[in-house]
C-alpha cells in the first residue's frame, strides 16, 4: 500500500544536511588546532544550524567560489554538445541560462561571466573534462521515491553528465584531500533515482578539478572519486538520512518559508 508523498528532497540538500550532522568534524578540520578559531564550537554548529535552514528555504546569496564552479560546469557542457557559436574568428559565444562563455582558442583561455562575476579558465582543462565525458547527457533531470516511517520522500535532483555505465559529478575546489565527498550523498541518490527509472547503473565518479590561483595563473590538478552503490547497503542508510532530515525539518517547521520540502505547493 503507497503512502502519502509528504517530502520532496534534492540530493544536495542531503549533502547540506549531513555537513551539519558533521559539524563538530569540520569544525576540528580547519579549527581543532587554532589557538584563536573564529568560532567556538557551539557557535560553529549554530551557523551549520542556519546554513541548513536557508538552504531549505532557498534564500538567495552570493559566493564567488560557488559562481566559479557552476560557471565551470557550464563551460564543460557546452563544450560536449557545441552549444557555442564563433562570432568572430577564433571568438566563440555561449549563451547559457546563467552563464556567457566566451572561448579564446588563440589564447586558450575560456572566460566565464554569471552574476556578477567574471571568471578565467584554461582552455586546456575545461576540453581535458569535456573529451573524458564525449557522448555524455549533460544536466539530466531524475527523480524517485522513496518510502519512510514518516511517509514518502521524493529525491530528486541533476545529473552534471550521465555516461552509458557510470554517473559523473563535477567538482570545482581550491582544496581537495582524497575522500572528500565520501560522505556526501549524489552517490547513493543518484542511482537509486535512477534504478527506479529503470536504468541500472551503479558507478559513480566525482571528478574534481582543483585549482591554485598564483600571480603566473591558475594551476590546476584533476582527480577521480569512484563509488558503487549496492542497494541492499545504500538503500538503508538512505532512508536513515531521509528520517533524520525529516525529524529535522519538522522541529524547525515554524521557521521553513519554502513549503515545496513538505510537498506543499504555494
Amino acid at each position: 500500500m503507497n503512502q502519502p508523498l509528504r517530502y520532496q528532497f534534492y540530493a544536495t540538500l542531503l549533502d547540506k544536511y549531513q555537513s551539519y550532522l558533521d559539524f563538530r568534524i569540520i569544525y576540528n578540520q580547519y579549527w581543532g588546532f587554532s589557538e584563536e578559531p573564529p568560532f567556538t564550537e557551539e557557535e560553529f554548529e549554530e551557523k551549520q544550524r542556519q546554513d541548513l535552514i536557508n538552504q531549505i528555504n532557498r534564500v538567495p546569496f552570493k559566493s564567488a567560489a560557488a559562481d566559479r564552479g557552476t560557471a565551470f560546469n557550464d563551460i564543460v557542457d557546452c563544450l560536449i554538445e557545441r552549444t557555442f557559436k564563433e562570432v568572430q574568428k577564433n571568438v566563440y559565444i555561449y549563451n547559457g541560462e546563467k552563464t556567457v562563455v566566451i572561448i579564446l582558442p588563440e589564447s586558450q583561455k575560456v572566460v566565464a561571466c554569471i552574476n556578477d562575476f567574471m571568471f578565467e579558465y584554461d582552455l586546456s582543462v575545461c576540453k581535458e573534462f569535456a573529451e573524458y565525458y564525449k557522448g555524455a547527457i549533460t544536466q539530466l533531470f531524475t527523480a524517485g521515491i522513496l518510502s519512510t516511517r514518516y511517509g514518502d520522500v521524493r529525491l530528486y535532483g541533476y545529473i552534471d553528465e550521465l555516461m552509458p555505465l557510470c554517473v559523473h559529478d563535477i567538482k570545482f575546489t581550491k582544496s581537495y584531500t582524497v575522500g572528500k565527498f565520501r560522505r556526501n550523498w549524489q552517490h547513493i541518490v543518484y542511482p537509486f533515482t535512477l534504478n527506479q527509472e529503470g536504468n541500472n547503473i551503479t558507478d559513480f565518479e566525482y571528478n574534481i578539478a582543483q585549482y591554485n590561483d598564483k600571480k603566473s595563473g591558475t594551476e590546476y590538478e584533476t582527480f577521480s572519486e569512484h563509488y558503487s552503490y549496492v542497494p541492499d547497503r545504500d538503500i538503508p542508510r538512505l532512508v536513515e538520512v531521509c528520517e533524520g532530515l525529516i525529524e529535522f525539518i519538522e522541529a524547525h517547521r515554524d521557521v521553513i518559508t519554502d513549503k515545496k520540502i513538505f510537498n506543499i505547493t504555494e
